[in-house]
């Protein structure tokens, strides 16, 4: 669903009645306007707005029309704007999507904006690498991130049961849903999401293998007895207990937090990203901490590394890119924006930002810095982007998952069938 920035529409028309009352034309006034999109919930719209508006009031004559929506709602209404050539001038971009964009000229290049409007001097390295497409950036990264658990801490502590930590196995998960079923006072709640369809899972699991899920050539970098062990190993969680019910996880259809089996009281832990805490928080009573994704094994090696969270982006057919830049800047580099956005959309990738806003973070805050800045040893290098039709894979995964779940096809069959539908349907995009 798509909203409006209400706020900025209120004040349009007032600043429009205004003009007309002392007899300027609206026509004639200089002004720049601003078309910002953006995926989210409310909370992320308010500080993205907050910081519009600290911009404006420093640069008279620019005015913003935000929208932001679901993350699922996001990428058909992008999709038809950008490809009518009726782009909006500031993009949110993933990190799944911004190799496609670019390479199909959705997006513009920001290179000649460097050392100009936009001051990079001290920005991470490998979040500004993770914005470029073929040796040119695209998007300036808007915080790092990496997947984490979040975790009812309420519901351990009732339960008498140790928050899950960086040891934790998928192995030791059995005997955990049975020390957890012994002491658990929340009726319904089972220990743990099912993971089984959760791709960021999958890719983290794999690279604990020493495999991928895609190259860098845009292949798939696993094998059909990766996901055969992958189902396998869920379709064991579950007969152990662990899990919720499939008819339960199926009700976590969307990307919305509202959905999530943690926010629906259905279990103790959910796959998300670091960077959702503060959001999870905000529809949650019960206080919540986040951990990393269980190890493969015990003393497995880990399969974290720092995702750019989102991306801000430039419209190719914009004709206010210059404009559009300066804000880019700003949103990153102001210390009184910094102190609003906080690390909603992930750390801030500039040292200076991060010196900023530390002592201004509120406990949940302080929890996602401290984690993503100390993953020790579960910590690696930044994969490739995915490649065009990664997005179609992820659906195929999920639904496959829900087949096995659902008792519908056995691992040693899904496995395969999956892996040859990937295959195809990247082969595809390469054509």
């Amino acid at each position: 669903m798509t909203h409006l920035d209400r706020r900025q529409f209120l004040l349009g028309t007032t600043a429009l009645f205004a003009v007309g009352a002392i007899g300027i034309n609206p026509v004639m006034s200089a002004e720049t306007r601003m078309r910002l999109i953006f995926w989210g919930g409310q909370a992320r719209a308010d500080r993205t707005y907050g910081v519009t508006d600290l911009y404006t009031k420093a640069n008279p004559g620019v005015t913003f029309d935000g929208e932001f929506m679901a993350f699922q709602d996001y990428w058909p209404k992008l999709a038809t704007q950008t490809a009518g050539g009726n782009s909006p001038d500031v993009i949110q971009m993933d990190y799944r999507y911004i190799v496609e964009y670019a390479n199909r000229n959705a997006i513009a290049p920001l290179d000649e904006f460097v050392g100009k409007h936009l001051m990079l001097d001290d920005f991470d390295a490998d979040q500004l690498d993770g914005g470029k497409v073929g040796g040119k950036l695209y998007g300036i990264s808007l915080g790092a991130n990496s997947v984490a658990m979040i975790v009812n801490k309420a519901a351990f502590e009732e339960a008498g049961v140790p928050v899950p930590d960086a040891n934790t196995s998928y192995e030791d998960l059995p005997k955990l849903a049975e020390a957890w079923k012994a002491g658990n006072k929340r009726a319904g709640m089972a220990l743990w999401q099912d993971g089984s369809g959760t791709e960021p899972g999958l890719e983290n699991w794999l690279r604990q293998r020493g495999k991928a899920l895609y190259t860098a050539e845009g292949k798939a970098g696993f094998e059909a007895q990766d996901i055969t062990d992958w189902f396998q190993m869920w379709n064991d969680l579950r007969d152990a207990g662990v899990t919720v019910s499939p008819d339960d996880q199926a009700l976590d259809a969307t990307d919305a937090i509202e959905n999530t089996m943690v926010t629906l009281g259905k279990a103790a832990v959910t796959y998300a990203n670091s960077n959702q805490l503060i959001a999870f928080q905000a529809v949650n009573k019960d206080p919540l901490t986040m951990t990393n994704y269980p190890r493969a094994k015990a003393g497995s090696m880990g399969g974290h590394y720092r995702k750019p969270s989102m991306f801000f982006s430039l419209g190719a057919s914009s004709t206010q890119k210059e404009e559009g830049a300066k804000f880019i800047n700003f949103f990153i580099t102001d210390p009184e924006g910094a102190k609003i956005l906080g690390v909603e959309r992930g750390i801030p990738c500039k040292s200076s930002t991060r010196d900023a806003i530390a002592s201004t973070l509120d406990a949940q805050s302080q929890i996602a810095l401290n984690f993503v800045s100390n993953l020790g040893d579960l910590l690696g290098k930044l994969p490739p982007s995915p490649p065009a039709n990664a997005g179609e894979v992820s659906v195929a995964f999920k639904t496959k998952s829900q087949e096995v779940a659902f008792g519908q096809q056995s691992p040693a069959d899904a496995g395969p069938a999956f892996y040859q539908q990937a295959v195809e349907i990247l082969a595809r995009a390469k054509k």
